[in-house]
């Protein structure tokens, strides 16, 4: 994959900064997993529980490099994006999908070797606050101090928290907060934050996704960890692009601390939401993965690192 420097992409600063439906699409997408937990058979790429995907849009010559969370190994991320030729000067923006540390660790030394002076870093604005387990034992899982506002402005990047979505190029969206609709998803057990000096549970909604409407194609949903539950996701994309279209979901669905009902039932939903094609590994789980190979057949695959998937493919 050869890398190409384009000038930064001028990004919008409000919430209100985005009309439904979008206007415009991209004709091509590609989609570089450059983290993930898993690698493919006989490669000398390096795995971390965490997912980083790199995402190419592009309009004729014209293209936005994305790139979607950071896992939480800068090494290891570095070495996939040399063995692909991907250089970190090449990228124009960055999204937090959330705030746990197997997505944002590490993310301002990478903005340090990006290397742009105002290089947009896009998230919610809840995104800093404290989000701990208690079971066994309380473990901080959120931003690490090193990776915070001050530390990823320190570092020369602009920092944009929006609550709705956000046009990072023409044809792509952040999702904004997600509704949350379905019964059986986006509960979060076992994650906790801090208000009013209480511990609550943490609804996670700062959890974003990224929608990419591909023309001819429909809409591409990448995914950090699917916080807001899958098909809720699936849904929103539909409302904020305005496209009936999905053509794939690519990322974590987060079923992997799902039972086998709740499984069944967001399977379901994917395929009765029209989604033609799965791509998806991180925190979605192997009885999830069984799943959605019974659901979807060939039009699903496991993530792995290193893989490069493509629209018009």
């Amino acid at each position: 994959m050869i890398s190409i420097t384009l000038p930064l992409p001028t990004l919008p600063t409000s919430d209100s900064s985005y009309t439904v439906p979008m206007k415009h699409t991209i004709t091509s997408l590609a989609v570089t997993v450059l983290a993930e937990d898993t690698v493919g058979f006989d490669t000398p790429f390096l795995g971390q529980h965490g997912i980083s995907l790199l995402i190419d849009a592009s309009v004729g010559s014209n293209r936005t490099r994305i790139l979607m969370d950071v896992g939480q190994h800068t090494d290891a991320l570095l070495h996939n994006m040399a063995l692909l030729e991907v250089a970190p000067a090449s990228i124009d923006v960055i999204v937090l999908t959330h705030c746990h540390y197997d997505h944002t660790r590490g993310v301002a030394r990478m903005i340090r070797e990006i290397g742009r002076s105002g290089l947009p870093v896009v998230a919610h604005p809840e995104i800093f606050r404290p989000n701990f387990e208690l079971t066994p034992q309380r473990k901080d899982i959120g931003v690490a101090r090193e990776d915070g506002a001050e530390a990823i402005r320190a570092a020369g990047a602009q920092l944009k928290l929006v609550r709705t979505p956000h046009s990072l190029a023409p044809g792509v969206v952040t999702s904004g907060e997600v509704a949350r609709t379905t019964p059986y998803e986006g509960e979060n057990a076992g994650l906790f934050t801090q208000r009013d000096g209480q511990t609550v549970p943490d609804p996670m909604m700062d959890d974003l996704s990224i929608y990419a409407a591909v023309e001819g194609c429909g809409v591409v949903v990448l995914t950090g960890c699917s916080h807001a539950g899958i098909v809720n996701i699936v849904r929103g994309a539909r409302e904020v692009t305005g496209m009936d279209q999905v053509a794939a979901v690519v990322g974590g669905l987060h079923l992997i601390v799902a039972g086998e009902q709740t499984i069944a039932r967001s399977v379901a939903g994917l395929q009765e939401e029209g989604v033609e094609q799965v791509c998806a590994g991180h925190c979605t789980g192997f009885a999830a993965q069984v799943a959605l190979q019974g659901a979807f057949g060939k039009q699903f695959a496991p993530l792995r690192t290193g893989q490069v998937l493509a629209w018009p493919g």
